[in-house]
């Protein structure tokens, strides 16, 4: 338990990345425990697109930085322009996280797949960030036929990303938790 318990409070957002791939065993791993996580209804309604194919990682990450450039009302309109900007910090995996359009609660049983992600990732050495800006990209110009070219089933909707790969950089010190932010009521 402690070791759960270890590695909740140790990972953090990794935004460096080495190029390295990651071990097949490892990323089977990472996914098999992204299924384990608790779905309304048991429905799991989630599809995992795991993208190692580094030109389409800079093709997704060039596509949302486009979109999110022409967005005048995005805070990000800047940091889009950075030529050095890499949406996915160049990391050698991207996993898409989907949910079914039909269940109404994918939204939040896909973010409890993509903590179980971001946890094994951390248990395992790997590296992980949770990039919702990927979104950007299919809005941009071909938006709408980029699903079907990654792989995501119809009736289901990207709605996570994870950048995974192994560190650059060990753990960063742990900021300060806000501790007011708990209220116990007694019987």
């Amino acid at each position: 338990m402690d070791r759960v318990l270890e590695v909740i409070r140790k990972r953090r957002s990794v935004r460096g990345f080495k190029s390295d791939p990651v071990k097949k065993e490892d990323l089977e791993t990472v996914l098999e425990v992204a299924m384990y996580a608790p779905s309304a209804g048991n429905r799991q309604p989630w599809h995992f697109t795991v993208i190692t194919d580094g030109k389409l990682i800079n093709e997704l990450s060039a596509r949302a930085k486009a979109a999110l450039a022409a967005d005048r009302n995005s805070p990000y309109q800047q940091r889009a322009a950075d030529p050095n900007f890499h949406l996915f910090y160049h990391a050698p995996v991207v996993i898409i996280v989907s949910g079914a359009e039909s269940s109404r609660l994918a939204h939040t049983d896909c973010a409890a797949a993509t903590q179980n992600i971001l946890l094994a990732a951390e248990a395992l050495g790997l590296g992980s960030c949770w990039v919702n800006l990927f979104l950007f990209a299919f809005r941009g110009e071909g938006g709408e036929d980029l699903p079907g070219h990654l792989g995501i089933p119809g009736g289901y909707k990207p709605l996570y990303s994870i950048a995974l790969g192994y560190k650059v950089h060990d753990n960063w010190p742990v900021p300060p938790r806000k501790k007011e932010c708990v209220t116990y009521i007694d019987g």
